[in-house]
């Protein structure tokens, strides 16, 4: 049997690029350059027709070590919480106020970017703290 080592994570959403791009800011990933033949993504979607244009956007981590992500168009806006949610950890082998301290500041970088606070999940005894988050469509994510 087989093992995989590479997956990739996709997003269904209204507006790919734009979703793609606060991703990009939010893990430090990097957009692909735009098609052979083509000087920008505009050029490229430009070549498409009308159907087609802005239907998918891609990024992915610079050092290639996690993984690709891909961003789809889909018709139909999100209806309920989604099933999976990336942790985004910032604040790994932090506790208490410091680790506070560190999510509550990427917080404020990410809300300026467009995401949207969510209720802060304090330590238990048995997690550490998190706060939930969407990003610009919505999608949850957290940050740890």
């Amino acid at each position: 049997m087989t093992s995989i080592k590479k997956f990739q994570v996709t997003f269904d959403c209204a507006e790919p690029e734009r979703v793609a791009r606060f991703w990009c800011e939010v893990l430090g990933y990097v957009a692909p350059s735009p098609p052979e033949g083509f000087a920008t993504w505009a050029d490229y979607n430009d070549s498409l027709p009308p159907e087609q244009r802005d239907a998918w956007f891609a990024c992915a981590d610079p050092s290639g070590v996690g993984p690709r992500l891909y961003f789809q168009r889909v018709p139909e806006g999100k209806i309920a919480k989604n099933r999976l949610h990336l942790d985004v950890r910032v604040a790994t082998g932090l506790v208490g106020e410091e680790r506070l301290a560190v999510i509550e500041a990427e917080c404020a970088r990410l809300v300026a970017l467009g995401a949207v606070r969510g209720k802060l999940l304090l330590a238990d005894g048995v997690n550490e703290s998190c706060l939930l988050m969407q990003d610009v469509e919505g999608n949850e994510f957290c940050l740890d």
